[in-house]
């Protein structure tokens, strides 16, 4: 009978071994990338809830939960995850407990990504219709996993720790329903059952024999469609976190490609919202419900909403992090478009999906003209990826606003490109602001 864990196991403890120096380099741009969401996360919370800084239960969970709530973190569109908020938290606060060295780190990273998103793809998309959200519960696992690896654990404690973070996974999506602001607590929460899981784990304590396949395990609870060939199949070289996003618009993944479109059209067209009648988003059917509302409650509601997502590009001409306030809440011509968008399911776009997340938005004026442009890759994607200067540009933005100076963002860069690069530099450069 096979046993999935034990396949498992030996295929990652296989790929850790010698990872490529392409994939390392990747593993820096993660870096530099959840720096930049962290510190922007950070000073948002600082502005509006700063009695969560205060109070949080640990350093990886508050990160978890700041490097999320600005919907600017990394992802990967086949297991439908968010990765570096959680994983990148954990492996981190390990790091600076252990004084591991920037390979070590670099490792976890990588090696906490392959096991997210392999652990994703096992169970998507049944896992989400189920009600699951995989970012806390395939994020507690890449966390645990991370830090296992950045710290070299032998087999037997990887087999205990990854007992132990799957039968930690948790997180549900209604959490982000309604008005609810809650959804980072789900990726901050996976990075603290990571540390758990790993600290736990290193004992080497007994475990079941096959916590993935068992008929109680990871794949019997989580799905209702498994696919444990993502589990057990290493004969691809590539590394998952080659194939990441990285956003640019501070908003759900979903309302990306439809973003993208409307912008490439207002930008060409010159549009102006008195002239817009109605406009259609179609798009793959896990983008639509949750994702097609027009009443607002709040900027995390908003955050979600493709209607909302469209207006704003529509009006401003872009949806970043200072888009979403509570003034373009209020914003007529933003209410009055975003309520004239209707998302709707396209059946090829569904079926192209997960391997394709497509939107194609049509908009139809007051004076009889339609126009439509389709995104089957918006920016970010490993088909359509950011370059090193909007890497950076990205995350001087962000930092800046987290309280950096220009000098500083420039330390951080430098330091991130070392080949022996030191977190605890990294970390005090931001700590002097509000990092701690």
């Amino acid at each position: 009978m096979t046993n999935n864990t034990e396949i498992f196991i030996g295929g990652l403890v296989k790929k850790s071994q010698e990872i490529p120096y392409n994939v390392m380099q990747q593993a820096r741009k993660v870096l530099l990338d959840y720096f930049g969401v962290l510190a922007g996360g950070k000073k948002y919370l600082e502005e509006r809830h700063p009695e969560l800084i205060a109070s949080a239960p640990s350093e990886a969970f508050l990160n978890g939960f700041a490097a999320h709530v600005l919907e600017l973190d990394d992802g990967h569109r086949h297991g439908m995850i968010h990765l570096g908020a959680s994983i990148v938290s954990a492996v981190l606060d390990v790091a600076k407990n252990e004084g591991l060295k920037s390979e070590d780190v670099l490792r976890g990273i990588v090696m906490g990504y392959e096991v997210a998103v392999r652990c994703a793809r096992a169970i998507q998309p049944g896992h989400k219709e189920r009600g699951y959200h995989v970012s806390g519960t395939c994020g507690s696992i890449g966390s645990a996993m991370g830090i296992s690896f950045a710290c070299k654990y032998n087999e037997e404690q990887l087999k205990s720790t990854l007992a132990c973070a799957v039968s930690s996974a948790a997180g549900v999506l209604e959490i982000q329903e309604q008005a609810s602001e809650l959804k980072p607590y789900n990726l901050g929460r996976a990075a603290l059952a990571g540390e758990i899981a790993a600290q736990v784990g290193q004992l080497g304590l007994p475990g079941p024999d096959d916590i993935l396949g068992g008929k109680r395990g990871f794949l019997a609870a989580l799905t209702s469609s498994p696919k444990p060939v993502f589990l057990t199949d290493f004969s691809d070289d590539d590394y998952a976190i080659m194939g990441i996003y990285q956003k640019v618009h501070a908003a759900c993944r979903h309302c990306h490609p439809a973003i993208d479109a409307t912008i490439d059209m207002r930008n060409d067209l010159n549009l102006k919202p008195e002239q817009i009648d109605h406009i259609e988003v179609r798009t793959y059917k896990l983008a639509v419900g949750s994702h097609d509302h027009t009443d607002i409650m709040g900027i995390s509601s908003a955050k979600l909403s493709t209607p909302y997502a469209v207006a704003l590009a529509v009006v401003k001409g872009s949806a970043g992090y200072a888009d979403y306030n509570e003034a373009n809440l209020n914003d007529y011509n933003i209410k009055f478009i975003t309520r004239k968008v209707r998302v709707i399911e396209d059946e090829n776009l569904t079926a192209q999906s997960p391997a394709v997340r497509g939107a194609k938005v049509t908009i139809y004026l007051k004076d009889g003209n339609v126009y439509e442009a389709p995104c089957l890759y918006p920016k970010g994607e490993p088909e359509h990826p950011l370059t090193q200067e909007e890497l950076e540009g990205k995350f001087r933005g962000l930092a800046i606003y987290g309280g950096l100076s220009q000098g500083e963002c420039d330390e951080v860069i430098n330091e991130i490109g070392k080949y022996d690069f030191s977190i605890n530099k990294i970390r005090n450069l931001l700590c002097k602001k509000q990092l701690n």
